[in-house]
């Protein structure tokens, strides 16, 4: 059964393994079947009509779920295999809030929800998705480490 240690290794395989979130900047909390992800809204993300482009909505949600996924699973990477979002109210400005929940455990695949709030505590997007256990072990190759 996967411990404390298991989720300090996702965190810090999240925020220094993953190229793309040099970018983002995010910071995240994983439990276990539960993870949060936060990031801060700014222009560089907005779309033409000045609001956060849907493509960072995803993004959340699907990191929020797919770590409240990995968190049952210790010993390989898990992959999203579908994941559907609703966009429900822009976002221009404040902290963006993903929290994602496993709601169905089987033996191979998994499903998880994801909802989006703003800096305000109000649902600005949702989601679910499905998720299997990949051949990928979690190991020093995808920076599943301890401690720095």
């Amino acid at each position: 059964m996967p411990d404390e240690e298991h989720y300090k290794k996702l965190e810090r395989m999240y925020i220094h393994e993953a190229p793309i979130n040099k970018y983002y900047k995010p910071e995240i909390k994983i439990a276990e079947g539960y993870a949060e992800v936060k990031i801060k809204s700014d222009t560089k993300y907005f779309h033409a009509a000045n609001a956060v482009h849907g493509s960072v909505y995803f993004k959340m949600l699907d990191d929020a779920a797919f770590f409240a996924v990995n968190s049952l699973v210790d010993d390989v990477f898990v992959l999203t295999t579908s994941f559907n979002i609703y966009l429900l109210r822009p976002v221009i400005y404040g902290e963006i809030r993903a929290q994602g929940r496993v709601v169905s455990n089987s033996r191979k695949s998994f499903v998880a929800e994801a909802v989006l709030y703003n800096e305000k505590g109000k649902e600005i997007a949702r989601g679910s998705g499905s998720f299997v256990k990949s051949n990928i072990p979690l190991d020093e190759r995808v920076g599943y480490l301890n401690g720095n």
